[in-house]
């Protein structure tokens, strides 16, 4: 066997208007053509997209044009592009169906899981690649039924990948990814393979697994302020003789800059809080920057995070392109005390009491008059539940739809 390398790349989410910016949609845009620039000096022999090139199954037509200029340079070098589909780009229905299809069709990227056994491979390598379920309870259920409809048959004599889009339940993932967002048992990933090449997971990881390597090479832009801290690129992977792998990191270099500040506000009424956040953006304020206060912490009793003023927080900075303000502040439960002092005695007038115990939960989190408004109408709705009335029910939860 020839010695042969690959690039392996994910979570691209072209398209994506972050906090509804066009130039954020830019952003993705310029770090995939960073990425295809990085790619052309590389001199890969193929690419694989481990899912969400896309942020939506069909995007806007000047993203589209975008990716197909890129695609058409990769396919100009004689650079083949495998593409599995993700959370993002996969299609919601059968009607609908997603991009990646007519892609396929022109010629621009191998869609793997659209052809016959899902695969494709050449004298030296085969890859074989699934789709994404969206879901654990479908997966689970449904790419069973995927294997055996088009199998995965790994080759003795060639290098092997496997290419999905999903968190996988391993202690090594979810110490990074929230486990319950894990997708599948790493018992539904077959054996035989010689690189797993991940998507889903927008940090850089590397882990052995059953005889091989798994990765994910995490995004190409910071799709959450989560991941802001991460390293964005890819893999370029080297494969010698021997089936030896080396795996390089690819950095992208001309991503958007964010500026992540965490504060941990208890005991902070809601407009000290604004002061605080507003003091924080003001010295974090760069040209160009995406600013995220993070506030956390307990709010005082009678407090809500609706008193927080936000458009005074996104009006701090003058340099920035962005302000998003990320509120994880708890909301104080209403003390025993009160609810006892409401209830408590001869229940003369039941509709009062139930009145003054839903205006006392509604205050935590709105204005008094929201608060009156809606204490209202769930005393409605309790008398409509009683009675039996759904006629009555439909038509206040209607109103509040409304």
């Amino acid at each position: 066997m020839s010695e042969f390398s690959f690039v392996h790349i994910a979570d691209v989410h072209l398209g994506y208007e972050q906090y509804n910016l066009s130039e954020r949609r830019d952003d993705f845009d310029r770090a995939f053509m960073e990425a295809v620039d990085k790619i052309m000096a590389l001199k890969p022999n193929f690419v694989i997209i481990a899912g969400d090139l896309f942020h939506h199954a069909r995007p806007l037509n000047i993203t589209l044009e975008r990716a197909i200029r890129n695609f058409r340079r990769l396919k100009e070098a004689n650079i083949p592009v495998l593409v599995v589909d993700g959370s993002h780009d996969a299609a919601p229905n059968t009607l609908t169906s997603t991009i990646l299809n007519p892609l396929d069709s022109a010629g621009l990227i191998y869609y793997l899981p659209r052809h016959e056994n899902a695969c494709w491979e050449n004298e030296y390598c085969y890859v074989y690649g699934i789709p994404n379920f969206r879901t654990r309870e479908r997966t689970e259920k449904q790419l069973p039924a995927f294997y055996e409809l088009k199998k995965p048959t790994p080759r003795k004599d060639k290098f092997n990948i496997f290419v999905f889009h999903m968190a996988l339940d391993m202690p090594e993932i979810t110490k990074f990814y929230p486990r319950i967002a894990a997708e599948a048992s790493p018992a539904l990933i077959p054996e035989g393979f010689n690189y797993y090449a991940g998507g889903h997971i927008h940090l850089p990881l590397q882990i052995q697994f059953r005889n091989g390597v798994l990765a994910y090479s995490g995004s190409t832009e910071t799709v959450s302020y989560e991941d802001a801290y991460a390293e964005k690129g890819f893999y370029y992977v080297e494969v010698d003789k021997r089936f030896e792998v080396k795996v390089s990191r690819i950095n992208i270099e001309g991503t958007r800059k964010f500026k992540v500040v965490e504060r941990d506000c208890s005991g902070l009424s809601p407009h000290e809080i604004t002061e605080l956040a507003e003091k924080i953006v003001r010295e974090a304020d760069e040209e160009g920057a995406v600013i995220v206060p993070v506030l956390k912490g307990m709010l005082p009793a009678g407090s809500t995070r609706g008193e927080i003023d936000l458009a005074r927080i996104r009006g701090a900075a003058e340099k920035a392109l962005a302000v998003h303000p990320v509120l994880l502040l708890r909301e104080e439960e209403i003390p025993e005390e009160i609810i006892k002092s409401i209830f408590e005695g001869e229940i003369k007038d039941l509709r009062v009491k139930s009145y003054e115990y839903f205006l006392q939960f509604f205050m935590q989190r709105y204005s008094r008059e929201e608060a009156e408004k809606r204490a209202r109408v769930a005393l409605d709705l309790m008398q409509y539940l009683v009675r039996g009335d759904e006629d009555k029910v439909r038509e206040v939860l209607e109103g509040l739809i409304k």
